[in-house]
């Protein structure tokens, strides 16, 4: 099921909607975190459809996302070059999500410097095998494919790194892509879990590097590193890079531990 028609019934209209097709981007109880982010996110262009592009933004995943929901966006702040948006989420008339968008319009540079490459580049998606397949949440069976980012049978300690792309041509615009894609790998820290169990995603920080990304074939490189582990909690680093290996998103996310 395309992406569109998952977001058909956003009308940039405050009030209640109706996502038809959520089933098909659902994990476990609630949409999948970058499909809801995603919900929020087409919400504020479609409220505001002249804002610059996106330049970063803080989500907070607060309860369960699921069919019947109700959607607001208000412009906080638009200044000569910077507009703040923020969007929100409710589910039985209480938060489930709110997201906090900063758009920005481009300006004469005056640094340069290029996001780092990844370090032990896998080469091309299409010189590594197939990864997920048959395993995973049906979201991800059903709407990405995915590929080895890194050597199959190395220890990469609390890093998780896959090459990435929607098995279908759901001609999104690429910074929507990004917010789609961007939380789609499972946290570092599953890596370095004693015992398995549940895990959650609570919040998710992230600056877009390129809002006009174009990556070959569609994949991207997606990483999630857990620079921090303890009392139930995973401090965890996002990163995305384009086919060439230029970075198009760096962000922070905090995920909750179970088991």
């Amino acid at each position: 099921m395309t992406i569109a028609s998952l977001l058909e019934p956003i009308t940039g209209k405050p009030g209640p909607a109706r996502l038809t097709h959520a089933v098909d981007w659902m994990q476990g109880r609630t949409l999948y975190g970058g499909a809801s982010a995603l919900v929020a996110f087409t919400m504020a262009q479609r409220a505001f459809p002249d804002l610059p592009p996106l330049r970063a933004a803080q989500i907070g995943f607060v309860a369960p996302v699921g069919e019947q929901i109700e959607l607001s966006a208000e412009i906080v702040r638009q200044g000569r070059n910077v507009t703040q948006v923020r969007s929100e989420i409710k589910a039985d008339g209480k938060t489930a999500l709110t997201a906090f968008w900063l758009f920005g319009g481009e300006r004469d540079a005056n640094a340069l410097r290029q996001g780092d490459k990844p370090d032990n580049w896998p080469g091309p998606p299409t010189e590594n095998p197939q990864a997920m397949k048959g395993q995973g949440p049906a979201f991800i069976q059903n709407n990405f494919e995915v590929r080895y980012g890194q050597a199959k049978d190395e220890d990469h300690g609390a890093t998780i790194r896959r090459w990435a792309r929607l098995s279908e041509n759901h001609n999104l615009e690429p910074v929507s892509k990004l917010v789609l894609m961007g939380d789609v790998m499972p946290p570092g820290a599953m890596r370095i879990m004693q015992r398995m169990g549940p895990i959650s995603s609570i919040n998710w920080s992230f600056n877009v590097l390129d809002p006009h990304t174009q990556s070959e074939g569609g994949w991207y490189l997606a990483e999630n590193a857990s620079q921090h582990a303890d009392a139930g909690y995973s401090s965890e680093r996002l990163r995305m890079w384009d086919s060439e290996g230029r970075q198009v998103l760096d962000g922070l996310q905090c995920v909750a531990v179970f088991g």
